[in-house]
């Protein structure tokens, strides 16, 4: 498969992903459990079908090792969806998760014992930086937006919780990326396989916020009816969304994942990366979220550190020059 089609579906299915998703979260944003469990199931079905041929084909890597990335898989989704509950508007939730770099690399030296570049630790700052900037703004966003339950003090608690379910969701995500990394290195890459089984295993998990699904199933029932022109079907306009939802959510994920089988990993982070540039803006312009000049420069620092990061911008001669400045003997920084 040419590498621009997977790229193309990237695009398509990420960056339509954020519509359905943010239309779902503003109306409810407590859905987030149940909307995550569609999509584990959809993800299932081709793996089941094709990959496992209904689990009778030996899996290439061990069940135990994808058991433990579907415990760190299930708490990060998990914690990332609750954060919806506590005040935290999209945009400021895909800047943080933009942000992972930053785990990754501290974690790298700590339990990788890896050594960076000086230009890493660079970029790894203008990261840290835009994301404290854009957190600093939406603090003060809140200090004047209207209360939500007639406690300001209350809602800017209930905020600074979700902070730090953010913070705690983006260590364990890199932790989990580690983990990873060292397990495709011992058994090799297997991304359909690896898409089954991280979708597949944790789905028994979701007996424990089983009364939360359903409180939402009872939402979605409940919601405005749609009639759909081509079928002149009526069904409840949530429902119509979390299909498309789900179906969104499994291109972009599928696509990811053949990328990384097409493409060098710089190529992926790098599509990745613009991906996550274009859905923020998409969602900032479209849905109107409170976005301010501080906002911008916060969120161009951290896609400007990223891409700083993954070395696209070592093809300019000025960059160069300055990384030769700051790493004299380039020798001695090796990843």
């Amino acid at each position: 498969m040419h590498p621009a089609i997977p790229i193309s579906l990237v695009f398509f299915g990420c960056c339509s992903n954020v519509i359905f998703l943010e239309e779902l979260i503003k109306v409810y944003p407590h859905s987030g459990n149940t909307i995550t469990f569609f999509a584990f199931v959809f993800n299932c079905f081709e793996g089941l079908f094709i990959t496992t041929k209904f689990l009778t084909k030996p899996s290439a890597i061990p069940l135990k090792f994808y058991v433990l990335m579907v415990i760190f898989f299930f708490i990060v989704q998990t914690l990332n969806n609750y954060t919806f509950g506590f005040n935290i508007s999209m945009p400021l939730h895909m800047i943080f998760r933009s942000g992972s770099l930053i785990a990754n690399l501290i974690l790298g030296v700590i339990i990788m014992k890896k050594s960076y570049k000086i230009s890493k630790y660079v970029s790894v700052f203008l990261i840290t930086l835009g994301i404290a900037i854009c957190t600093i703004a939406s603090a003060s966003q809140k200090e004047k937006m209207a209360s939500h339950t007639g406690d300001a003090a209350y809602d800017y608690m209930i905020w600074v919780i979700g902070l730090c379910l953010l913070v705690l969701s983006l260590f364990l995500s890199a932790r989990m990326g580690i983990f990873q990394e060292q397990t495709y290195a011992q058994f090799g890459k297997h991304p359909s396989e690896a898409l089954f089984y991280n979708h597949f295993l944790p789905l028994p998990g979701f007996l424990l916020i089983v009364t939360d699904i359903y409180s939402t199933f009872k939402d979605f029932n409940n919601s405005d009816p749609y009639t759909i022109p081509a079928v002149d079907v009526i069904v409840p306009w949530a429902w119509l969304w979390l299909f498309f939802n789900t179906v969104s959510q499994f291109i972009c994920i599928k696509s990811v994942f053949i990328l990384t089988t097409e493409c060098t990993s710089l190529t992926v982070t790098l599509v990745v990366t613009l991906r996550k540039f274009v859905s923020l803006v998409f969602s900032i312009l479209y849905f109107q979220n409170p976005f301010t000049l501080t906002h911008w420069v916060g969120a161009s620092l951290v896609f400007l550190g990223t891409l700083m990061f993954v070395e696209v911008l070592s093809n300019f001669s000025l960059y160069r020059k300055l990384e030769n400045l700051l790493t004299p003997e380039k020798k001695k920084f090796k990843i």
